[in-house]
């Protein structure tokens, strides 16, 4: 690794070329900054090459290939359905380049530079950038930290080629015959049940008394219900104690509920969260203030504890989302370029692409009972709603939480077909301060999944039409 003496001047130097990075860098070069943008890594960070993309890829695909090879409820029958996974994978491989490619273009088209090389902090103002070939100083006015996370590895699990990471998992070339699932958060749920639709016999182990603990149980019980339909075995309340590897497969020990148990399958998959990229970067030799987690402490403006040193993303406290640290970057970029702007993260959707979908945003029931509001909500079920019906998807529900006084909406939870879609309306109601009448008012199309969302606010206000009131 060589570090070089020459020294070059830019107005702002961003740290990781993620969607929170390169966001950051467009949006600081919108704004009149000379930016400079920095990875070790290809551009688009893990989100783009090793996450959101790719796993969505993966997901459409098994979709597919689970509706043409189980279709015979609704009179269609295809017999050897044939899969080729690696055109599969080369397929999805091809959409992550586009994206990355896009990255690069827009990059470019805004006039950011794109340094490739591992950054480390000199002074509050100066960076060394280095890669195997070249060196270089850089001198910053501010500076956007965005570097990201990587997998946590356990220490009786390391991986290795039979104990992998979402990483390798969204990398295998054929479909395994069998796959253990450490963690039954969003990652492990998503992964899990892709691979079950591809045939994998999936054992998914879960710490929590219910797998996707942070949403609802009304909620994830949809999902547990599909999980058991695609044949998934799933043990919650349970911690996986030891791994015995051989070359064709790995025995996990595991206890639930006092009781030791085993299982041996080709992979074991560890999704038990995610380590922030903040412990190689020398950021203790400028002072900047990390939790006892490696998370860089920010402010409502997304600053650090070094005035012009600013920090996004999943590096900062708050949900591990691409789109909290874009939204978090054009933050940044406007305080830098001295505009007013401030975080504020009350309409941020969370969403799982597990089946079926689940998604939030605002605040839920028990967060509003939690800070005493008197609110109204109201449910409307998937099967009441025609399309839903016609697209034989009747599994789940909206629901929305309101402001029983004033029916300023405050929060909706969406579990079933195209939730991440639907949320998007809830979100804007949620930041626009918007009301149940003003769903109400909105005409939806029909038929549509999205007469949902109006039909639950109808509900709300007592007059569902196609709900009776209880």
């Amino acid at each position: 690794m060589v570090v070089g003496d020459f020294v070059e001047e830019v107005d702002v130097l961003v740290v990781g070329a993620g969607p929170g990075g390169y966001v950051a860098a467009i949006r600081a070069a919108q704004l009149g900054k000379k930016v400079t943008i920095v990875d070790k890594d290809a551009l688009g960070g893990v989100c783009l090459n090793r996450g959101c993309i790719p796993s969505k890829a993966l997901i459409s695909a098994a979709e597919k290939f689970e509706a043409l090879a189980h279709g015979a409820d609704i009179g269609i029958q295809a017999d050897n359905v044939n899969l080729d996974y690696a055109k599969v994978q080369a397929w999805k491989d091809g959409i992550v380049q586009k994206q990355t490619g896009g990255v690069g273009f827009l990059l470019k088209g805004n006039n950011v530079e794109i340094l490739s090389g591992e950054v480390f902090f000199i002074e509050e103002n100066v960076a060394s950038v280095s890669n195997d070939e070249e060196g270089k100083r850089l001198k910053f006015n501010s500076c956007i930290i965005a570097t990201g996370t990587r997998p946590i590895e356990l220490k009786t699990f390391p991986f290795g080629d039979r104990i992998i990471s979402s990483t390798e998992a969204l990398s295998l070339q054929e479909i395994p015959k069998s796959m253990v699932v450490i963690g039954g958060g969003y990652i492990g749920i998503e992964l899990g049940q892709t691979y079950a639709k591809f045939g994998t016999k999936v054992t998914i182990l879960e710490g929590a008394d219910t797998i996707l603990p942070g949403f609802e149980k009304e909620m994830t019980r949809f999902v547990s219900k599909t999980l058991k339909k695609s044949g998934v075995e799933v043990y919650n309340n349970a911690m996986a104690k030891s791994s015995e590897v051989t070359d064709n497969d790995v025995t996990v020990t595991f206890e639930v509920k006092g009781e030791e148990k085993q299982v041996t399958a080709e992979y074991v998959l560890v999704t038990v969260g995610r380590r922030p990229n903040t412990d190689q970067l020398g950021l203790e030799n400028i002072g900047v203030k990390l939790t006892d987690r490696g998370l860089v402490e920010i402010d409502h403006q997304c600053k650090t504890s070094v005035p012009n040193i600013y920090a996004i993303g999943d590096i900062v406290e708050g949900y591990a989302l691409a789109h909290k640290a874009s939204y978090e970057g054009k933050v940044a970029a406007e305080v830098i370029a001295g505009k007013p702007s401030i975080i504020d993260y009350k309409a941020i959707p969370e969403v799982v692409f597990s089946d079926p979908e689940m998604a939030s945003v605002g605040l839920k029931e028990r967060d509003a009972k939690e800070k005493g509001i008197d609110i109204v909500m109201n449910k409307f079920n998937y099967g009441g709603n025609g399309r839903a019906m016609s697209k034989n998807a009747t599994d789940g529900f909206v629901k929305v939480i309101a402001e029983k006084e004033t029916g300023i909406v405050l929060g909706g939870q969406i579990v079933g077909q195209e939730a991440s879609n639907l949320i998007a309306e809830l979100g804007l109601a949620v930041e626009m301060g918007s009301t149940l009448e003003d769903i109400s008012l909105t005409i939806h199309a029909h038929p549509s999944l999205g007469e949902i969302v109006m039909e639950a606010a109808e509900g709300a206000l007592g007059h569902g039409v196609h709900q009776i009131k209880k």
